[in-house]
């Protein structure tokens, strides 16, 4: 039985739940950063 496709298939699922991760993080940095920059504003 070939291991190579379990291989391959872990390795993206791992690379497309860190791209989630990291996207998420950016998002959920901007909207702090928004929110603190209103803060600062008023």
């Amino acid at each position: 039985m070939n291991a190579w496709p379990f291989v391959i298939a872990a390795y993206a699922v791992a690379v497309t739940a860190t791209a989630g991760l990291v996207l998420g993080s950016f998002a959920a940095m901007r909207s702090a950063e928004a929110a603190a920059e209103s803060l600062r504003r008023k």
